[in-house]
């Protein structure tokens, strides 16, 4: 199941949403046009690894602090489908968290979630020296955030069973939760000190945002709720322009 869109407008334009997501991409095009020596030497140094973060010898042998690599490997990515696979979902559900939280506070929610997922991973994989790096801890949490606010919207889905393929319009709750029950089956499957998919990262954001989106979400957003639908944003425009 490959999630498209959601049905779930937002009041406010997603400035920070947007900016992450350039950042992202630029700092992607910056690692391409480098040699390859000089990118795997990037990813080194800027990626997050768990055996430099806990050890002070090791520290002492970089020349990046490991605390910083936490968020600059929070914008280095492995590959074009990896970034693409990020920057979706954060398009498609980051929009609505930065609007039940607004900007800054949604900025600070996304980096908080990614400090999460890295220092979960650095504890499970804590003599790893293999550079973690990619947006999807910070995204974890906003679709964590997602799955309590707006459980009941529905988000258009491609589903691909064999030769059969269509769109369908999916719960954001099922469709979200399956994606973490999958992150929890491969996290325990997999050896975590193995190169790969971070998959503690991923499960360490979502529940960091658990944790944090009651304490960052405007009271007027509810939780369970089915979303915002175009009729209510219009009505809520007209009650501010008679005011």
């Amino acid at each position: 199941m490959f999630p498209i869109k959601d049905d779930n407008p937002t009041e406010t334009r997603p400035f920070i949403t947007c900016i992450l997501i350039g950042l992202n991409i630029l700092i992607f095009f910056y690692q391409i046009g480098l040699e390859e020596d000089a990118g795997a030497s990037l990813i080194f140094d800027y990626g997050f690894k768990p055996s430099h973060f806990f050890s002070y010898d090791n520290q002492r042998h970089v020349e990046v602090s490991p605390l910083l690599t936490i968020f600059t490997s929070m914008f280095l990515h492995g590959g074009i489908l990896h970034l693409l696979g990020n920057m979706l979902f954060l398009w498609i559900y980051g929009n609505n968290i930065e609007d039940s939280m607004g900007h800054i506070k949604f900025l600070i929610f996304y980096l908080l979630c990614g400090f999460a997922a890295a220092l979960l991973q650095a504890i499970i994989s804590i003599d790893s020296s293999t550079p973690m790096i990619g947006a999807s801890g910070a995204v974890s949490g906003v679709l964590s955030a997602y799955f309590l606010l707006y459980p009941k919207a529905r988000v258009l889905t491609l589903v691909v069973l064999l030769i059969f393929i269509t769109f369908i319009r999916i719960p954001a709750g099922l469709l979200i939760g399956f994606w973490f029950l999958s992150q929890i089956i491969n996290a325990y499957f997999n050896d975590p000190n193995s190169p790969g998919v971070a998959w503690y990262a991923h499960i360490g954001g979502f529940l960091m945002g658990l944790l944090l989106i009651p304490f960052f979400k405007k009271k007027k957003f509810k939780f369970f709720s089915s979303g915002t639908n175009k009729k209510e944003i219009s009505k809520r425009i007209r009650l501010k322009f008679r005011k």
